[in-house]
């Protein structure tokens, strides 16, 4: 409010909306000159469409007091025409976006729509989840989207765990930025925890095979809490998900990930209602989101950063209310605990082993052999899962060498391990094949198994068995580096092709500058360099004007 720009860090759950969304409002009603129709005076970016609905309501129903000003949500899922006509006949004086649409409106001038004209009188630039909009993901469409805002604004940076390099606040265009750091009540000026305090945050340690029949046991003991379960990969909510909606009976449950396209809206507002009930997700609903009554935070696996790991547990114990979190780890991982405690402020306490616990994963193997569908699901989420793994932030704990494939396998119910470059080469006597060709295993839906009926006998035609496009040997999570020396090299290449000297000039003028030097010296007579020179046929009429200073150095 004091014409500052601000980088604001406060835990989850504390009130951030309201703390830019009142500001926001107030400089707009200070403002001398009133804004019209067509003029944008607050623009409020936020890094997923759940959480920019969310800002949207709050919002929303402080507008209700000053209809002078109009909203509109810019995200994707819908149709940007749509967004296009909205806006030409609505009109907006407060946007509020994801960065992916926001960059698009900006370049849809041919369809009558002048958004960098608008922006022209902006006065607030909010970046909420600051430091994951900051991150690589988001830099492209991030850096487009602040090339057309006026540089005299007032920009606020908010997250739970915001970001300390000055490098990137000056790049989201913060000047002499004030840092504001919330604190819980009663939290020791020295500590800066970044969890809530009303939150308990235990781990568990479950081997690999053990971890899913746990999370069922947990999940069925739970029945009428309200809780959300983070896995790692859209592959793994697809396939897990559709396992525990079999596996748990009378109980609402939820599958959202990032590659859900349009129904993620509506299973977002449709688990928001439920009083108790299951959410299986990404870390797509890990930051900003608020759902009500959250009782427990499960973490299936660790998310690939540290900081998320604060904002998925964040999704309980919110404005002062009680809250639960676990997180699964293997044996292997729990040197992680002591990290979270260090890097995150995030102590963790451990949880009691899971009671009653029963083996569901001779079920999950019925599944896939009941219907292909499910037995491919499996697969793609164990390549992701391990894929992921290899890509883990915290590399020195989540190592792929020490990850036991088998035992994964078999917590997955896995029918046969996949072939994937990770395997190659290697023997698994710990895991047992089931004795049955997989290529009979049918689709439950028949027009899915009349395409491939079709399809296989188009194959069988051919004879030719089809050709996978993975190179040999190589793991997934190395493809890329051998990719960018190839690029490399092709482009040394073509500049070596596009060169205007070929390899024999090249040795011919060498030839020739030795012959020079030695001439120089005294080394050979005049006459001789004269009949070197004409017999080779000397390619630089220059010669003469070489510098020997160099000695004799070849």
């Amino acid at each position: 409010m004091s014409n500052k720009d601000v980088a604001a860090e406060a835990v989850t759950g504390s009130g951030k909306t309201l703390a830019f969304v009142i500001p926001a409002l107030e400089i707009l009603l200070k403002r001398e000159e009133k804004l019209k129709k067509m003029q944008v005076g607050a623009l409020i970016i936020t890094p997923t469409r759940e959480l920019a609905l969310q800002i949207s309501e709050v919002m929303g129903r402080f507008l209700q007091g000053f209809p002078q000003f109009r909203q509109i949500l810019l995200i994707g899922g819908s149709n940007p025409i749509e967004d296009v006509e909205k806006f030409k006949t609505q009109g907006a004086n407060i946007i509020i976006a994801t960065p992916g649409r926001l960059e698009d409106m900006f370049r849809r001038k041919a369809d009558g729509l002048d958004l960098a004209t608008a922006v022209k009188s902006l006065d607030v630039l909010v970046l909420d989840e600051a430091d994951r909009l900051l991150d690589m993901g988001f830099e492209a469409s991030l850096n487009t989207i602040l090339g057309y805002l006026p540089k005299q604004r007032r920009t606020g940076l908010f997250s739970a765990t915001q970001t300390q390099e000055l490098e990137k606040l000056v790049r989201a265009g913060l000047r002499n930025p004030v840092r504001i750091t919330v604190k819980e009540k009663g939290v020791a000026a020295s500590s800066v925890q970044k969890t809530p305090a009303r939150l308990s945050n235990y781990y568990a340690i479950c081997r690999a095979e053990e971890k899913f029949n746990a999370l069922v046991a947990f999940l069925r003991q739970h029945k009428h809490e309200k809780q959300l379960v983070f896995f790692s990969t859209c592959a793994c909510v697809e396939y897990f998900g559709k396992a525990l909606e079999v596996l748990i009976k009378n109980v609402s449950i939820h599958c959202i990930h990032g590659k859900m396209k349009h129904k993620r809206n509506k299973i977002f507002a449709d688990f928001r209602a439920l009083k108790s009930g299951i959410l299986v997700c990404t870390d797509v609903m890990a930051r900003g989101i608020d759902i009500p009554e959250v009782n427990w935070v499960l973490q299936y696996d660790p998310p690939s950063s540290a900081s998320s790991f604060v904002h998925r547990c964040g999704r309980t114990a919110r404005i002062g209310n009680q809250g639960n979190a676990l997180v699964f780890l293997l044996p292997m991982e729990e040197s992680y605990v002591n990290f979270l405690s260090i890097n995150q402020k995030c102590p963790l306490q451990p949880y009691p082993p899971v009671k009653d616990v029963v083996d569901v994963l001779p079920k999950l193997k019925a599944m896939a052999l009941g219907d292909r569908a499910m037995f491919e699901k499996g697969m793609k989420a164990f390549v992701s899962c391990v894929q992921a793994y290899a890509k883990h932030e915290c590399s020195l704990i989540f190592r792929i060498k020490d990850l036991d494939f088998a035992a994964l396998a078999r917590g997955f119910g896995l029918l046969r391990l996949p072939k994937m470059p990770e395997l190659r080469g290697k023997t698994f006597p710990d895991f047992k094949e089931e004795a049955i060709d997989t290529d009979s295993i049918r689709f439950k839906h028949k027009n899915r198994e009349k395409q491939r009926q079709k399809w296989l006998a188009e194959q069988k035609e051919k004879e030719t068995p089809l050709k996978k496009n993975f190179i040999k040997n190589k793991a997934w999570s190395k493809q890329k580096i051998k990719k960018d020396k190839k690029k490399k090299k092709a482009a040394k290449r073509k500049l070596d092709e596009e060169s205007d000297v070929d390899d024999e000039d090249l040795n011919e003028l060498l030839n020739d500058t030795r012959l020079l030097k030695k001439f120089k010296k005294g080394k050979i007579s005049e006459e001789d360099f004269d009949k070197h020179l004409s017999s080779a046929g000397s390619s630089c009429p220059k010669l003469a004007e070489v510098d020997s200073s160099d000695g004799d150095g070849e």
